[in-house]
């Protein structure tokens, strides 16, 4: 499989198509992806083998009868949807998770190798900006890693 990685400035339409970077649509096996709601409000998408392995990991892990497992599995679990690439190699993001995402128009589209991170352009801005100062400590819980 080819790496989903890259970092890349689209747009949305009114009608809530992503124009999608070609490098990542054509490392994608298929033409589906699985989107759903990410973390700090923006949105993942996988190809299918990486969501069924990431939906299997989560689910051996949650319990019905524990809260807060099911609270987890109700934000990444229960929104997911498959889209599809269009022939102009778009795709339709669902209105509840362009709403979740506040994408309207301006995006950022990022490869994070196993996934793709969709951001509305002006959160993913100040993500960055707010999160700069603890950037240098999370790198460094990274100690595992040698050059």
């Amino acid at each position: 499989m080819n790496q989903l990685t890259g970092e890349y400035n689209n747009t949305i339409d009114d009608k809530g198509r992503l124009s999608f970077p070609t490098k990542l649509r054509t490392a994608v096996p298929g033409n589906v992806l699985m989107v759903t709601k990410g973390s700090d409000h923006c949105l993942w998408l996988f190809t299918a083998d990486e969501w069924e392995s990431f939906e299997s990991k989560m689910m051996n892990n949650a319990s019905p009868l524990k809260a807060k497992s099911m609270q987890v599995v109700r934000h990444f679990i229960a929104p997911a949807q498959p889209v599809e690439f269009d022939k102009n190699g778009r795709l339709s993001i669902p209105q509840s998770l362009r709403e979740y995402a506040n994408l309207t128009k301006d995006c950022t589209v990022l490869g994070v190798a196993k996934f793709i991170e969709l951001w509305d352009a002006a959160t993913y801005k100040e993500y960055l900006d707010a999160s700069e100062e603890s950037f240098r400590e999370a790198a460094e819980e990274f100690n595992d890693i040698n050059f």
